[in-house]
């Protein structure tokens, strides 16, 4: 199958039918977005992203054999220009953490709105990231209850190595801005492209620019790493 210009192609990988029925007949609505495969296990997905190439592999999580984390790991690294996004009913810390550090784009659950999963696809498509709300908070609670407890604990003199660790990602902010490090904060609130040019009474052109400025300076994948970042090195609590 093969889909128009500017089309973005999707593969679908999830063991469950009924869910990859119900996805092709909301895409298939969707001028913009074709599924150009589907595969029920994490093996068949790796196979059919080489045969495809699809730009966006939208990827359950628990599927037999080659589970989603594990498949997400193989197409980022043999197949990068692939983005993933992880569409599953289970947001436990293992399952967003592993998704992310396996190069996944996207973190969203099966129980938010059609709409929204369709504006997810185009986000990573795009290559922007995007996660759901409610893990969004808890990654950066995570975050910040980190901060505390190595606050405490370098005022004890025991984390002479974290401490080291946060001066190293300082070290990394060095080179850019001080309007970027304003983008950089707002970003790290969770704000969109949108809502930064607002806050900052710039244009959305100028936001988006500041954006990728700080992912190649800082060289990070995405705004994942970039609020990781923001919080490892300490500018946001």
């Amino acid at each position: 199958m093969t889909a128009g210009p500017g089309v973005i192609r999707v593969l679908l990988a999830d063991d469950q039918p009924l869910i990859r029925a119900g996805l092709v007949m909301v895409i298939t609505d969707a001028p913009d977005i074709e599924v150009i495969g589907q595969a029920g296990t994490g093996t068949e997905a790796l196979r059919m992203v080489h045969g495809l190439r699809p730009d966006v592999v939208v990827m359950d999580i628990r599927m037999p054999g080659l589970d989603g984390i594990a498949a997400t790991r193989r197409i980022k690294a043999e197949a990068p220009a692939t983005k993933v996004l992880m569409l599953t009913t289970f947001d436990d810390d293992e399952n967003v953490y592993g998704s992310l550090r396996a190069g996944a784009s996207g973190f969203l659950l099966k129980d938010m709105a059609l709409d929204d999963i369709l504006a997810a696809v185009r986000v990573v498509a795009a290559g922007d990231a995007l996660i759901a709300p409610s893990v969004t908070r808890r990654l950066i609670a995570d975050f910040t209850d980190r901060g505390v407890t190595e606050r405490g604990l370098t005022e004890r003199g025991l984390t002479e190595r974290d401490s080291r660790i946060r001066g190293d990602y300082r070290a990394r902010l060095a080179g850019i801005t001080g309007r970027e490090h304003e983008v950089l904060t707002l970003v790290a609130r969770g704000l969109a492209n949108s809502e930064i040019a607002a806050e900052l009474v710039i244009s959305l052109a100028t936001a988006k620019t500041h954006v990728a400025n700080l992912l190649t300076k800082l060289d990070a994948r995405d705004r994942i790493q970039l609020v990781i970042l923001a919080y490892e090195a300490g500018i946001m609590s």
